[in-house]
């Protein structure tokens, strides 16, 4: 057997010069296990760091991709709660094992401040890990470590939510179908929009409420509030960034919250404080998860047997088309590629 195995880096800040590489495959040390990586899935987050856009303190080269899933292939002298051939996922930021978000903890994020996923082989830390939920795939768990934590953390962690409230998702990407998928199997009524009708059909057979298509409705907050009786929504999970947090602001109710995820739309601009201040609206920004919130995120995925949407699949040699088609935004759901 070869010592050797497949990585794929990120030359310079422009994803086009991803570029297969060999490395020497780790031995596990301590409490440490070795990981063969079955599959990866992609977040809008690779496009940013590709670009050099997710920030200043990222070099090249470096493997891309925060989210992944394998096989437990060897493990340390002292590891204890793992054992080979056990399915497993990293979490996003590995060191972030419960408890509030810390900088040191964010700066263990995979993808971006150390090497990611798209690699055949890992050494990780067992307390970094979680089982996968038994009747998901490689391909399916993939999905799960960035844009389902994000959804699950703004739900139920910081946006509180309960039965019977009413939460606004934006457009058809990973964390809004995540975050739709959770609030119904919450008892939440959800209203999500889209600029595509075809897309929106299948947000509904989802079990999405309501639905706006915002480019034929330009006004969307103000359908927002004629669906909620003029009251607004309990809960934003706000993907789109200083492109739509205005018009959040506008549909949430008096005393509501928006979880502030995603920069979709752009970064720049700014909201008035005067909205947020006469309506006592709640912002939170939302970075991900815990290794402690990924697990009661799986109890609840494996209670409810619920599986991740997957758009479209490709083979790791084909990691720049992947990031073409995550580029276009045509897709509905996670695009993931096998290792």
């Amino acid at each position: 057997m070869s010592d050797k195995y497949t990585a794929y880096e990120l030359q310079s800040f422009d994803y086009k010069s991803i570029a297969k590489t060999e490395r020497t495959i780790p031995k596990p040390q301590g409490h440490q296990v070795l990981i063969r990586v079955k599959a990866v899935s992609l977040n809008f987050r690779e496009l940013l760091v590709a670009r050099g856009h997710y920030s200043k303190a990222i070099k090249t080269p470096l493997v891309p991709c925060s989210d992944g899933a394998g096989e437990i292939v060897a493990v340390g002298e002292n590891t204890k709660k793992f054992k080979v051939g056990d399915r497993v996922m990293p979490n996003f930021m590995p060191d972030w094992h419960g408890g509030p978000p810390t900088l040191d903890g964010a700066r263990t994020a995979l993808g971006a401040f150390v090497d990611g996923m798209l690699q055949q082989y890992v050494v990780m830390d067992e307390a970094s890990l979680v089982y996968i939920p038994e009747h998901l795939s490689y391909q399916e768990a993939a999905t799960l470590p960035c844009a389902a934590v994000t959804a699950w953390n703004a739900l139920f962690e910081k946006g509180d939510l309960q039965p019977g409230q009413t939460v606004l998702v934006q457009g058809t990407g990973g964390v809004s179908i995540f975050a739709l998928q959770f609030a119904k199997m919450a008892g939440a009524t959800v209203i999500a929009t889209s600029s595509s009708d075809d897309k929106l059909a299948r947000l509904k057979d989802m079990g999405a409420d309501h639905l706006i298509n915002y480019k034929t409705t330009e006004k969307w907050d103000a359908e927002v509030l004629k669906v909620t009786n003029g009251q607004g929504v309990d809960l934003v999970i706000e993907v789109g960034g200083s492109g739509t947090l205005e018009k959040s602001t506008n549909a949430v109710k008096f005393g509501g919250i928006i979880c502030v995820i995603g920069v979709l739309s752009g970064a720049g601009g700014g909201v008035s404080p005067i909205n947020l201040i006469m309506r006592s609206i709640d912002m939170k920004g939302i970075f991900v998860g815990s290794r402690t919130m990924f697990e009661a995120m799986n109890r609840a995925i494996t209670n409810h047997k619920m599986r991740p949407v997957i758009d479209k699949t490709f083979e790791a040699d084909q990691i720049i088309a992947a990031l073409q088609h995550l580029e276009s935004g045509a897709h509905f759901g996670k695009i993931v590629v096998n290792l």
